[in-house]
């Protein structure tokens, strides 16, 4: 399979467009693509279930593609819905984080099944990410004691302006955990050492397959490990300068249909 590749995407602002959709030029190019051989990868910091409607979508379930989720945390096999491997935080943890976001009146939320957990009061951030991943917000009175089961990631919600102080704080608080912004907003708390990146190489393992074969696409911060890591790392057009920098390629805009002009060039290697 060493002529096959791995087309690995992140969702917001990558795969969707600003309308939070994915264009009928970008599915059937990444349709034939699976009719090819090759793999699809959804790789993204959004919770499996705000994964599953746009997976269903690209019929990941029919060609035996993968989803991703909690940012590398969980790794799905899309055709048998069976969990690969997956990560999660200490337990213990989850009171810390939770004194953390009171005592700065920042939003917390994980997620357990098709809901959007939180202890702390709502903000617009909050609530965009319920929103985004189309499942509602659970209000819990004592999110501690609630938060019994396995946790892949905690995401805090912060204003603008205090954000990246936030989160240089947080990282240098819990340091059996790995923390960064996939949006200026949203900080992200993974169990250590995941990110895209390392979820990727053990996906590549598991297929057998190599690192070169991969062609990994992102416009965010939490994109950048597994760019640098792809055979080819592709920016998009409206990804953060910080990511083009980075990337091998950078493509057209999420608003131009940017994959399919990747899939192009990399996959049927033609112009676009």
């Amino acid at each position: 399979m060493s002529d096959k590749k791995i087309l690995v995407l992140d969702i917001d602002g990558t795969l969707t467009n600003s309308k939070k959709e994915i264009t009928e030029n970008t599915k059937k190019a990444i349709n034939d693509i699976q009719k090819d051989g090759h793999i699809v990868v959804i790789a993204s910091g959004r919770p499996t279930a705000g994964i599953v409607k746009l997976a269903d979508e690209l019929d990941l379930d029919k060609f035996g593609g993968y989803v991703l989720s909690y940012n590398g945390a969980r790794i799905t096999n899309w055709k048998t819905k069976k969990v690969i491997y997956q990560n999660v935080l200490d337990n213990n943890m989850i009171g810390d984080l939770y004194k953390y976001a009171k005592k700065n009146d920042l939003g917390l939320v994980t997620y357990e099944d098709n809901n959007v957990v939180t202890g702390t009061r709502h903000d617009e951030y909050l609530e965009m990410e319920a929103r985004i991943n189309g499942i509602p917000i659970k209000d819990v009175d004592n999110f501690v004691d609630f938060v019994d089961f396995d946790v892949n990631k905690c995401l805090f919600t912060a204003p603008l302006d205090c954000a990246k102080q936030h989160e240089e704080a947080i990282a240098a608080k819990f340091k059996g955990a790995s923390v960064y912004r996939s949006e200026p907003f949203f900080i992200e708390v993974m169990p250590e050492g995941v990110d895209k990146a390392a979820s990727l190489d053990k996906l590549v393992n598991i297929l057998g397959m190599k690192q070169k074969d991969t062609i990994c696409c992102g416009d965010g911060f939490n994109d950048l490990s597994m760019i640098k890591y792809a055979g080819v790392g592709v920016a998009m057009e409206n990804a953060q300068e910080e990511i083009k920098r980075e990337a091998d390629f950078v493509t057209k805009s999420n608003d131009e249909d940017g994959i399919v002009h990747v899939i192009n060039v990399f996959i049927k290697e033609k112009t676009a």
